[in-house]
């Protein structure tokens, strides 16, 4: 996935945030912050992309990356260009997911 080379996070009420991602083709996509996550001291973010709609794609697709933040606090991503990185990443992910339903279950 070569999504990202810009970002430009936006509120769109107090609950969501989203950032829109300037793909490589040029086209843009809106993304909602699913939640900003660490595996080994790195931080990653997990992005919901978009519908025109403003509503989730029907795929369920997210969209992760390494996250960063300037000493000014201005965000960054970076792709996942590591295979077992990525691994790690998705894993943590699917355990993230899973105790968020086993918390709501509750």
């Amino acid at each position: 996935m070569n999504e990202n080379q810009t970002n430009t996070p936006m509120e769109d009420d107090d609950e969501d945030m989203r950032v829109t991602l300037s793909l490589d083709d040029g086209s843009d996509v809106e993304c909602a912050i699913l939640t900003i996550f660490d595996v080994n001291e790195q931080d990653y973010i997990a992005l919901l992309p978009l519908d025109e709609n403003g509503e989730g794609n029907e795929d369920g697709e997210v969209y992760i990356y390494r996250y960063f933040e300037d000493n000014d606090g201005n965000p960054s991503l970076e792709n996942i260009q590591d295979d077992d990185e990525y691994e790690a990443v998705a894993d943590r992910f699917d355990e993230l997911l899973d105790e968020e339903a086993f918390d709501d279950m509750e």
